[in-house]
């Protein structure tokens, strides 16, 4: 009785989606495989090649899982925005279509929050794929900290649902959660790290966000265009990223989120 007690709230799960048929499964199973049970998971496929869609038709037979099929691509952030609408859970988590769970993710991330009254929660978690390694995040992280260090994973956050308002993922090719994230954290103030490592965060070789010149363009024009940071301070937050990122994973995918 306790244990569906603490599962009455529901946590609808986003999970964008494009041509990539071998690794969502695995994804899936992650999600499915959760301890904690009250949850609905919710795909948007952004126009995916035949294979992938029948991956998915047959996942969506599953009374847990709703799968959105776009009629065009539409881009990531629009996917998730997308999503956000359809949802109607007091909670929110967030995934990639390459990334893993552990088992005990969910369960531990939400009474975290509840423990703890907090809106916007991260965790750690180990990188794999390219590069395996542990990734040890802030406790916590404002708005001015963050610009300087993303630590904040997607496929690591957990947020109450009632905070995004008109809060949106920007349309742009790449770093579409970046701008996410900065807003969240303008609004509200902190966002929090369970530390324990509960994600298996992978790095593909040739990934979009695999190429640090495309991803140093993005970040400069996101700050720009919708932080609205000048020159000199969206000089130090991208300088301060790199070096994050460096201590993180290397010379390579400097920018990965």
């Amino acid at each position: 009785m306790e244990n569906k007690k603490k599962e009455k709230t529901k946590i609808d799960i986003i999970l964008p989606n494009y041509n990539n048929s071998q690794l969502i499964t695995e994804t899936i199973k992650s999600v499915l495989k959760q301890t904690y049970k009250n949850w609905k998971l919710i795909i948007v496929d952004d126009y995916s090649d035949e294979k992938t869609r029948s991956v998915l038709k047959k996942i969506s037979k599953n009374k847990n899982i709703k799968v959105y099929f776009m009629k065009k691509n539409r881009g990531a952030g629009f996917c998730r925005n997308y999503a956000i609408k359809k949802s109607v859970s007091p909670y929110l988590a967030f995934i990639d279509s390459d990334d893993i769970w552990q088992k005990d993710k969910l369960k531990k991330q939400i009474s975290f929050m509840k423990n703890n009254n907090f809106l916007f929660t991260y965790t750690n978690y180990r990188t794999f794929g390219e590069k395996n390694r542990k990734i040890n995040n802030p406790t916590k992280l404002d708005y001015i900290s963050f610009l300087r260090n993303t630590s904040i994973a997607t496929s690591t956050m957990m947020i109450r649902r009632n905070i995004i308002g008109n809060i949106k993922f920007t349309n742009t090719k790449i770093c579409e959660d970046f701008f996410f994230k900065c807003k969240l954290l303008k609004k509200i103030g902190y966002a929090y790290c369970l530390k324990e490592y509960l994600t298996k965060y992978r790095i593909r070789r040739n990934s979009l966000q695999s190429n640090n010149l495309k991803n140093f363009y993005w970040i400069w024009k996101i700050n720009k265009d919708y932080n609205k940071l000048n020159i000199l301070d969206n000089f130090i937050s991208l300088l301060f990223i790199s070096f994050n990122s460096i201590k993180k994973y290397g010379g390579k995918n400097l920018f990965k989120f």
